[in-house]
C-alpha cells in the first residue's frame, strides 16, 4: 500500500499482481501486471504522477498514472538477488534497492539503468561480525541529512551509511531482529520494532546502547529485574510529529500471545495514552496521512489507513476516541466468499433507486459510529462518460447472503444486501454436515416485477418478492419436495416384468413417488424405512417456525426444500426460472424437474427426468446395479437383452386422475388416492448422485423417421420403442448429429455429467408445444444435460381472480427435439427474427392495500395471432423461431413445423460452457439488435446473428482453466459479460465496440497538475549555524561516474505504455501513429508545465516588484542615520 500525500491518491497491491488506484469517492482504478505475482511493496513518485511496483518475481515496474489507464514503462528483472526492500527519497530520482544478501543496489528510475554504486553488506558491517547480518529489511534517508542512509538488517544490526565516503558512519547493534525503522523529523533520533514486542529509541549519534526499551503490552514482571515475557512481533512503527503537542507512536502488534492469536490489534501511543483499535481481520499494511510531504517538517497526522486481509478501515485521528471513516469503496465484495453472480444491463430505470432506497436505510443504524468528517482520500477526478443504461450485478455468498451492487459506473457501489439464512433455523445443524449449507448456487432475477429466486447449497430454493414496507409473518410458507428414481438391474436377459410385485432379488420398473398435501403448504410423501431412514423425507436444514418480522427490501414469499431419499442428500438445484406473469417458479435438479405456484402455494410437478420424457423417450434405459462388482467405466458398453420397452418410467396414467407420472392436476382435490408404485420394502434404490448409468453408445441407424423429424431432432416421429434393440447404455439414434463424446478436463467431473440427466436450463414462453398447434399457449421449455428438448403445456386460468383459486394444469406435451451436447439456452423470436421476452409482470408492492396502492397489475396478454385463412386451412404456417443453443451446436427451429431452419457448429474440439442471446446497440438502426453469444472452453468468445446464425465474431479470450470461471461466467444485454476470474475480484467484459470507445471517457483522471508544497524554512540559527536539511548531489555520486553495473545483476524490460513500448511493439504506420501520438501527448505536458510556471514567474516578479516599491516608498525619504 502507498499514498501520494499531495496528489492525494492510494494505491493497494494483491497477491495475484492487482493494482487498485483509489482517489475521491468515484474513482476506482484497476489494472494488473503481464504476471500473476504478489505484489510486495509500493512507492510513490510523490506528485510525478508515476509509480513503482515491486513484485515477488524480484523486478520493480515504474507506472505512468497520467494517462487515464495506466500502464507500465519500465521494468528491472533482478536475476541474481532477491529483492527484500525498497526506498525512494522524496524529490529524488534514485532508488534504494536492498536484497537478500543484504546489499544495497540504486536505480535511476527515469530510465531504469543500475548505478555503478553498490553498497555491500561485508562493508557495512563490522570487520569483527563472524556472521551474516541477514536481508535488508529497511532504508530510510535521515530527514535532515539526505547523504547518510540508515540500513536495517533482519538480525537486528544497524548501519548509518555516510554516501559521500562510501564508510559506516556508525554501526548499531540490537538485542532482537529487526522488523521496521522511523525517524523522528529532527533527524536526531529513530525508533526501531522487534520480533519481541519491544520498541527501542536510539540516538543517532550514541551506537553504544538504545536511549529506551519499552514492551508496550507487556505483563510487568512479577518481581524486580525479572525478564519480561517476549509478546507478539511489532512488524511496523510509524512516528509523527505534532505541533503543541506530543508525538503519535503508531505500530502493529505487539501484544501478548494469549491476545494477539485471538484479536489482530492497532495500538496508537501520545504521551502517556494508549488506544488499542481491534480489527476484524490479520493486519496487511498501514500508514499515516499527513499533512506534508517534507520528511523535515512536522508531519501533524490526521488519518491511519490499515490495510487488513480481507477489508480497508481508515481510522480519524483528529477526533475523540479515534472514530473511522465510513469507505465509500466497494471493499467487502468477498467480505463473504463469493459463489455465484449474476449480470443485468439495461435494467428499469427506477430499480436502482428502489434498492439504494431500502439499502440506506438498513444503513442508517449502522452509521452511527462513523467519523463526521470528510473522506481523506479526494484526488483525481470523475471521468466525464458512462452508460446510459442501469447495470446491476448481484453476488451470492457461502454465508447465505446477497449483495446488490450499481454497476452503470466504472466502479461498483453497493445498493442492498440480503441475508437468505434468516428464514432457516440456525441452531440444527445441516444434516449432510456441509460447513455452507446456505451457500447461494443460483440466482434468477425477473427485472419488471422484482421477483427474484435463489437456489442455496442444500437442495433449497427461496422467491422473494420485493416490498417497500415492513411487514411481519407469522409462519413462512414452506413446500417439500421428493424427487425420486427407483430401479433394479435384471437377474436374466429373459425375464418379464411380472404383473405384481417381486422380491428384491427381482426387476421392478420405478416410479416417483410425491403426492402435493394442499392446504399445508407441503408434500406428504410416502417412502420406505430404509437402514439410513432416519434422514428420510426431511429437508437438509429446517425452516424457521417463529414469526419473523421483514423490513423493507426483499421478503420471503415460498421456500421450496428438496428432501433425503434412503438416506441420501437432496439433489443440487441446477436451474431456476421464475415467472410472474404465470405466478410460477420452475427448478431443475440433477435428476428431475419441479413446477411450483407461487401464488396457491402448492407444487404442480415434481418428476424425473426420464419421466417428462412419456413414450418420446430416446433412450433406453437400463439401471446400474449398486452390487455390480466390476465397475464400468465411461467407455464401457455393455449390451444386454431385454423386453421392456419403458425401463425407468412411469406408465401413463388415466386423464382423469388427479396426479399421473407426478404431475398435480387439481391442488384442491382428493389426495386420499394410493400410490400404485411397488411396495418400497420390495425396491433396491441406487445412490441419488449417480441414480441411473447413463452411457452413451455407438450412433446407430433406427426406422420409421420421417424427413422433418430427423433434421430437427424432434424424437417423436423417428424412434420404435419396440424394434429398437437393448443395450445396458444409453443408445442415441443417429440422425446425423444424435451422437457426441465430449472430452472434459480434469477439473470437471466427467463422471458426474455422465451417470444422470439433469435440467440444465428453463424457459418460460408462449409458444407451440407440438407440430399441430394453431395458437402459442403458455408453456416451460426444458433443456437437458443429454441435449434433449422437451415442452412441458401450462394451462392457466382465465382471469386473475380464478387465478387465486383455481388450478393450474401442467403436464408433458410429447414433444422432444435433440441437440449434440448439453443444452445452454434457449430463446424465442418472431417469424420476423425480433426477439420475444417472457410474459411478466411489473412490479407491484403486494403488501399495500388496494386504497393505498398507485400501481396496478399488468395483466397477461396473450400475443396477437395470425388468423389462417379458409384457403390454408389444410396447412400448418409457421409463424415463430426457437433458438437452442448446446455445447457443440446452435440450431434455430421453426415453430410449430418443428423444422429446422438454420444450424451451425459452435465447436468441434471442445464445447460451450455459457451461451445467451444478447442484445446489440446498433447506431444505424437506432434500436437494438440480438445475437447469440458463446464462451467456448478453448477460450473464444463467438457471436452468431440471429435467426440466420451467421458468425459475427470469433475472437481468442481466456481458456478455460479454473473451474470458478465456467461456474460463474454470465452474459447479458448490450454484449457485457461478467466471471469471477479470482475468489476476490470480478472480471467485467465487452462485445460491443459502442461500449469499449467509450471506455477512455468512463475513465477519471489519477493525475491533476499541483504544486509541490514548499520545503520547510530553515530558520535563522540553523541557517547560521548549521543544523537544517543538507544538500546532497545524487547524480555526481550515482550517475556516470560511478561506473557501469554488472549487466548480470538485473535485466531492463521496456514497458508497453510509453513510446518505448510502442518502438519494441510496432515498426508500421499503426506504430508510427502511436509514437506520434505519445510524443504529442508528452509535448503538449511539457509545454502546459512550462505555461504553468511562466506564469508563477510572472507572478512572482509581479509580487517582487511590488514589495521592492514598497520598501522604497518607505525608506526614500529617510537619512543614512534614521536607518
Amino acid at each position: 500500500m502507498a499514498y501520494d500525500p499531495v496528489q492525494n491518491i492510494l494505491v493497494i497491491g494483491s497477491k495475484n499482481g492487482s493494482l487498485r488506484i483509489f482517489g475521491q469517492p468515484g474513482v476506482d482504478c484497476h489494472v494488473r501486471h503481464d504476471e500473476d505475482v504478489a505484489v510486495i511493496q509500493l512507492i510513490f513518485l510523490v506528485n510525478e504522477g508515476a509509480l513503482v511496483s515491486v513484485c515477488a518475481d524480484d523486478s520493480l515496474h515504474l507506472w505512468n498514472l497520467r494517462q487515464k489507464k495506466p500502464a507500465i514503462l519500465h521494468s528491472l528483472k533482478f536475476n541474481r538477488e532477491r529483492i527484500t526492500f525498497c526506498h525512494l527519497p522524496f524529490q529524488s530520482k534514485w532508488l534504494y534497492i536492498g536484497t537478500e544478501r543484504g546489499n544495497i543496489h540504486i536505480v535511476n528510475i527515469e530510465c531504469f539503468i543500475l548505478s555503478g554504486y553498490v553498497i555491500n553488506w561485508n562493508k557495512a558491517i563490522e570487520l569483527s561480525r563472524k556472521t551474516h547480518p541477514g536481508p535488508v529489511v529497511h532504508l530510510s534517508d535521515n530527514p535532515l541529512d539526505p547523504n547518510k542512509l540508515l540500513i536495517g538488517f533482519e538480525s537486528g544490526a544497524i548501519v548509518l551509511w555516510d554516501l559521500r565516503t562510501k564508510a559506516a558512519e556508525y554501526r548499531y547493534c540490537c538485542q532482537a531482529p529487526v522488523r521496521s525503522i522511523a525517524w523522528n523529523c529532527e533527524g536526531k533520533q529513530f525508533l526501531c520494532s522487534h520480533t519481541d514486542g519491544s520498541l527501542t529509541l536510539w540516538n543517532m549519534k550514541n551506537a553504544n546502547k538504545p536511549v529506551n526499551i519499552m514492551y508496550p503490552h507487556a505483563k510487568p514482571p512479577i518481581m524486580k529485574g525479572a525478564r519480561i515475557d517476549p509478546c507478539a512481533p511489532i512488524s511496523k512503527v510509524e512516528w509523527k510529529s505534532c505541533k503543541g503537542a506530543e508525538p503519535y507512536i503508531i505500530f502493529s502488534g505487539g501484544l501478548t500471545y494469549d491476545k494477539a492469536a485471538k484479536q489482530p490489534s492497532l495500538t496508537i501511543m501520545q504521551g502517556k495514552n494508549t488506544t488499542v483499535l481491534e480489527m476484524e481481520h490479520p493486519i496487511m499494511d498501514f500508514l499515516c496521512l499527513c499533512e506534508t510531504p517534507w520528511p523535515s517538517d512536522i508531519q501533524e497526522p490526521y488519518a491511519i489507513i490499515v490495510l487488513l486481509e480481507n477489508d480497508m478501515v481508515v481510522v480519524d485521528l483528529t477526533s475523540p476516541g479515534f472514530p473511522c471513516f465510513e469507505n465509500p469503496y466497494p471493499m467487502d465484495l468477498h467480505e463473504s466468499p463469493v459463489t455465484c453472480v449474476q449480470y443485468y444491463a439495461d435494467c428499469p430505470p427506477d430499480i436502482i433507486p428502489a434498492f439504494y432506497s431500502v439499502g440506506s436505510s438498513s444503513q442508517q443504524k449502522k452509521r452511527q459510529g462513523y467519523s463526521k468528517k470528510e473522506w481523506p482520500v479526494k484526488g483525481g477526478v470523475w471521468g466525464s462518460g458512462g452508460n446510459s443504461y442501469p447495470e446491476i450485478i448481484i453476488t451470492g455468498h457461502a454465508d447465505g447472503s446477497l449483495k446488490f451492487w450499481d454497476a452503470s459506473a466504472v466502479s461498483l457501489q453497493i445498493l442492498y444486501k440480503l441475508k437468505t439464512a434468516k428464514v432457516f433455523d440456525k441452531k440444527s445443524k445441516s444434516l449432510d454436515g456441509e460447513e455452507d449449507p446456505y451457500a447461494i448456487q443460483l440466482i434468477e432475477m425477473c427485472l419488471d416485477s422484482r421477483v427474484i429466486a435463489v437456489a442455496g447449497a442444500s437442495g433449497h430454493v427461496i422467491l422473494y418478492r420485493f416490498s417497500k414496507q415492513e411487514i411481519q409473518i407469522d409462519q413462512l410458507a414452506s413446500i417439500e419436495i421428493s424427487i425420486v428414481y427407483e430401479a433394479e438391474e435384471l437377474e436374466s436377459p429373459d425375464c418379464e416384468l411380472p404383473p405384481t410385485p417381486l422380491g428384491r432379488n427381482s426387476s421392478t420398473t420405478s416410479s416417483t413417488s410425491s403426492v402435493p398435501a394442499i392446504g399445508s403448504g407441503s408434500t406428504t410423501h410416502m417412502s420406505s424405512s430404509s437402514g439410513e431412514g432416519v434422514k428420510d423425507n426431511m429437508p437438509n436444514i429446517k425452516v424457521r417456525t417463529s414469526a419473523l418480522k421483514f423490513p423493507s427490501g426483499y421478503q420471503p414469499e415460498v421456500i421450496c426444500q428438496f428432501l433425503w431419499v434412503d438416506g441420501e442428500p437432496p439433489p443440487v438445484v441446477t436451474a431456476v426460472e421464475p415467472n410472474s406473469s404465470y405466478g410460477l417458479l420452475a427448478i431443475g435438479t440433477a435428476n428431475g424437474l419441479a413446477i411450483v405456484d407461487y401464488i396457491q402455494k402448492t407444487c404442480l410437478l415434481n418428476m424425473g427426468t426420464p419421466d417428462l420424457y412419456g413414450s418420446a423417450d430416446p433412450y433406453q434405459r437400463t439401471p446400474r446395479s449398486p452390487k455390480r462388482n466390476k465397475p464400468q467405466g465411461l467407455g464401457d458398453i455393455v449390451e444386454q437383452g431385454t423386453t421392456e420397452p419403458e425401463r425407468c418410467r412411469s406408465p401413463p396414467g388415466n386423464s382423469n386422475s388427479e396426479q399421473q407420472n407426478g404431475v398435480c392436476l387439481s391442488p384442491t382435490g382428493n389426495n386420499s388416492k394410493k400410490d400404485k408404485r411397488p411396495n418400497d420394502a420390495q425396491l433396491k434404490r441406487s445412490k441419488s448422485q449417480g441414480t441411473r448409468k447413463l452411457k452413451k453408445g455407438e450412433s446407430t441407424a433406427s426406422e420409421g423417421g420421417n424427413g422433418e423429424g430427423s433434421d430437427v431432432g424432434c424424437m417423436g416421429g423417428f424412434i420404435n420403442p419396440d424394434g429398437a434393440s437393448r443395450s445396458s447404455s444409453l443408445l442415441i439414434p443417429d440422425r446425423g448429429e444424435g451422437s457426441f463424446t465430449r472430452s472434459r478436463s480434469s477439473s470437471m467431473s466427467s463422471l458426474e455429467r455422465e451417470t444422470k440427466e439433469a435440467i440444465n436450463c428453463l424457459a418460460f414462453a408462449e409458444s407451440y408445444t407440438t407440430k399441430t398447434d394453431l395458437t402459442t399457449v403458455p408453456c416451460l421449455w426444458v433443456g437437458t444435460s443429454l441435449g434433449s428438448v422437451l415442452v412441458i403445456m401450462i394451462t392457466l386460468p382465465s382471469s386473475e381472480e380464478q387465478r387465486r383459486n383455481e388450478p393450474v394444469i401442467v403436464s408433458p406435451s410429447g414433444t422432444v427435439l435433440r441437440l449434440k451436447g448439453a443444452i445452454l439456452c434457449m430463446s424465442f423470436l418472431d417469424f420476423s427474427g425480433n426477439f420475444i421476452p417472457a410474459q411478466t409482470d411489473n412490479w407491484k408492492d403486494m403488501n399495500l392495500t388496494k386504497e393505498t396502492s398507485t400501481k396496478e397489475k399488468m395483466k397477461r396478454e396473450t400475443p396477437t395471432r395470425p388468423k389462417m385463412s379458409p384457403s390454408s386451412s389444410t396447412e400448418i404456417v409457421d409463424r415463430q423461431f426457437v433458438v437452442i443453443c448446446s455445447e457443440k451446436q446452435a440450431k434455430v427451429i421453426s415453430l410449430p413445423s418443428q423444422t429446422c431452419a438454420y444450424r451451425v457448429k459452435v465447436t468441434e474440439t471442445s464445447y460451450a460452457i455459457k451461451a445467451a442471446v444478447v442484445s446489440m446497440p446498433s447506431k444505424f438502426t437506432g434500436r437494438d439488435s440480438y445475437c447469440l453469444a458463446c464462451y467456448v472452453a478453448n477460450g473464444h468468445i463467438m457471436a452468431f446473428g440471429i435467426p440466420s446464425l451467421r458468425p459475427l465474431m470469433d475472437t481468442e479470450y481466456l481458456p478455460l482453466t479454473d473451474l470458478r470461471i465456467a461456474r460463474t461466467f454470465c452474459f447479458t444485454n448490450h454484449g457485457q459479460a461478467l466471471y469471477l476470474c479470482s475468489s476476490t475480484e470480478m472480471q467485467r467484459i465487452t462485445l460491443c465496440t459502442e461500449t469499449s470507445e467509450n471506455l477512455q471517457e468512463m475513465l477519471g483522471d489519477l493525475f491533476l497538475p499541483v504544486d509541490t508544497p514548499e520545503a520547510p524554512s530553515k530558520g535563522f540559527f540553523k541557517g547560521l549555524f548549521g543544523g537544517g536539511a543538507g544538500t546532497l548531489d545524487r547524480e555526481e555520486l550515482f550517475g556516470e561516474s560511478s561506473g557501469k553495473a554488472s549487466k548480470s545483476v538485473a535485466k531492463h524490460i521496456p514497458g508497453t505504455g510509453g513510446l518505448e513500448g510502442v518502438k519494441a511493439a510496432s515498426g508500421g504506420v499503426a506504430g508510427e501513429l502511436a509514437k506520434a501520438r505519445i510524443a504529442l501527448n508528452e509535448r503538449g505536458e511539457k509545454l502546459s508545465e512550462l505555461d504553468e510556471r511562466t506564469a508563477q514567474m510572472m507572478a512572482n516578479a509581479e509580487n517582487f516588484s511590488q514589495a521592492a516599491h514598497q520598501i522604497m516608498q518607505k525608506y526614500k525619504d529617510k537619512k543614512w542615520y534614521q536607518f
